[in-house]
């Protein structure tokens, strides 16, 4: 990394209120409008209106309920940092670092762990004991309260996250696609269960500025450099109407390159998903929440007949804690058999792991 002139300051650039594609296009605009002498630059956003942003990676009539996000009035934007699709408002800050590239670790990890500890340690300051889970999650006793991802941009290097004041679970359940109302309901209380916000861990939703300060001040003692305000130059401005132009347009929301994700992410240790199983028995309906390879939630129902009739409700339950791997699964499900002498015809106990096994996130 080229060293740091001491006194240097860091441009912090507050744009509060902003339209909901602009809350995007704009660190983007500063990206790429940073030149080999281009300041490192701190954004502080927000957006005036809810909306929902997608991956680079990800195409959005796969990842998203397009009529639901219609009906609420809801924008879709795509940005050209990866990770999932996610409901943005008013409740989020976005602190977006734009830094030369050879003023942060070359290194991703690196990069995400300088970046997420400014956040750790305004979290802390509140009293919320949060720790950066790698590679690029922030946890507060194993509940999410915030990711980061990161781009390269021409000369710069973006790392972009949020403070979470509050988080609406209920609106990004319902913005999904997923394959049933049984799994848009495993997914809003994944979320429950698996992330958090200040406004919870407080008890009160905190002052928006004074959290931006605390955390501007965490910038300043983890950078050792000063923090400046300052404004966007004219290049920067006339770029991200620019990018406000691209990513308005049909064509690059909906591109069709990128790539399904199935199943739904809660955070880096916590998968929510589904399938549907055509045994012989019957169609059967299973839904799964992992969570650290290890079950934490399964559903078992459809078209089958199994006796006695709560043995498929006792299974779900004897199957939490058990490890998510084919072999671990069918020593449960063998002796669940052994043990209740279940009647079940068509669905010997391999075809019913088989039907499990497919509702499971893909290895690695």
């Amino acid at each position: 990394m080229t060293r740091v002139a001491p006194g240097e300051g860091v441009r912090v650039v507050y744009l509060y209120d902003q339209p909901a594609v602009r809350s995007q296009s704009v660190y983007h605009a500063v990206g790429y409008a940073t030149g080999v002498d281009g300041p490192d630059t701190i954004l502080v956003t927000t957006p005036a209106e809810p909306y929902v942003s997608i991956g680079y990676h990800q195409r959005a009539a796969d990842e998203l309920d397009l009529g639901t996000c219609a009906a609420l009035g809801l924008p879709v934007v795509r940005r050209e940092v990866g990770g999932g699709a996610v409901y943005l408002d008013s409740g989020q800050v976005f602190v977006n670092w734009v830094f030369r590239h050879d003023r942060l670790p070359p290194m991703l990890a690196d990069r995400y762990a300088r970046y997420a500890a400014v956040l750790v340690a305004t979290y802390q300051g509140y009293g919320i004991p949060a720790e950066l889970r790698p590679v690029n999650d922030i946890h507060v006793r194993g509940r999410k309260i915030g990711g980061t991802g990161a781009a390269r941009l021409g000369e710069a290097e973006l790392v972009v996250g949020s403070l979470m004041l509050d988080f609406d679970t209920e609106t990004m359940a319902a913005v999904l696609r997923v394959s049933s109302v049984k799994m848009r309901d495993k997914v809003v209380g994944a979320l429950r269960d698996y992330m958090t916000t200040m406004r919870r861990e407080l008890g009160v939703e905190p002052d928006r500025d004074e959290v931006v300060d605390r955390y501007l001040a965490a910038c300043s003692r983890f950078l050792g450099r000063p923090m400046v305000p300052g404004t966007l130059t004219a290049v920067e401005l006339a770029r991200a109407r620019e990018l406000d132009e691209v990513m308005s347009s049909p064509s690059w929301t909906h591109r069709t390159d990128g790539r399904r994700v199935a199943g739904v992410q809660i955070h880096a240790g916590v998968q929510v998903h589904a399938t549907e199983y055509k045994a012989p028995a019957g169609l059967l309906r299973i839904t799964t929440v992992v969570r650290d390879g290890v079950l934490a939630e399964v559903s078992i129902d459809g078209d089958v007949t199994v006796l006695p009739q709560d043995a498929l409700t006792r299974l779900e339950a004897g199957l939490v804690g058990v490890g998510a791997g084919r072999g671990q699964i069918l020593v449960a499900v063998e002796q669940w058999y052994d043990r209740t002498g279940v009647d079940a015809p068509g669905l010997p106990p391999a075809e019913l792991v088989a039907a499990i096994v497919a509702a499971l996130p893909a290895p690695g």
